[in-house]
């Protein structure tokens, strides 16, 4: 159980570190074009309240079983259902530079758009995007388990921690209550390991935390 517990780990370390990248670039590729066109921005502005009106919990499923389930189903799910709050987050950050002298007389030089991103708003933007990527992390790892735990994730072939913990159900009745215990102990230990990992990036990069 141990040995297969600790593969369970390593699985959900592996799809949480991908989809967190993956929900995070999107999240910051989605928030710019939203903050530097107004079109977008309605568009943009629209899914993410869609995406935010749907139980989260409801989406990733939906969408795991709309691209087959298994690794690549999980994958998508979290993915796709993580990046409208940063999205939102960055979008408002870049409204928000938009306005500083600097980027406005950069708009008057004749800067064009690619380098005033590039030099302008992404460096500026680097320490939300370290800090959601980062907080991100437990999150799909969290729903990543949840999701198999409910049959909708990865195979019952694969060492995942939801599938440990559904089997574990089955022994419960007849007192063999550590075998659903330390698997699930050990999986919210990752997860509050990385919560508050990123909890102190957040107060490193935020010049607004320098007292706390």
């Amino acid at each position: 159980m141990l040995s297969r517990t600790l593969a369970g780990l390593s699985l959900s370390i592996r799809i949480g570190a991908l989809t967190a990248c993956v929900s995070a670039a999107l999240s910051l590729l989605l928030g710019v074009l939203a903050a530097l066109s107004r079109r977008l921005d309605a568009l943009i502005s629209w899914c993410v309240d869609l995406f935010l009106g749907i139980p989260h919990i409801l989406l990733v499923m939906l969408i795991s079983l709309a691209f087959g389930r298994g690794f690549v189903g999980v994958a998508a799910g979290v993915s796709l259902s993580h990046w409208p709050s940063l999205a939102r987050l960055i979008r408002g950050e870049v409204l928000q530079l938009r306005q500083a002298p600097y980027f406005r007389a950069a708009e008057k030089l004749g800067v064009s758009p690619i380098n005033t991103v590039r030099l302008h708003l992404l460096p500026h933007l680097l320490p939300q995007f370290l800090t959601g990527l980062i907080l991100q992390f437990p999150h799909a790892i969290l729903h990543e388990a949840s999701v198999t735990f409910l049959g909708f994730g990865l195979s019952s072939e694969q060492p995942a921690i939801g599938i440990i913990l559904s089997e574990s159900m089955r022994y419960l009745t007849t007192g063999r209550w550590w075998l659903a215990l330390f698997p699930g102990l050990a999986l919210v230990g990752v997860v509050a390991l990385f919560a508050a990992l990123g909890e102190q990036v957040r107060k490193l990069l935020d010049p607004a935390s320098v007292h706390e």
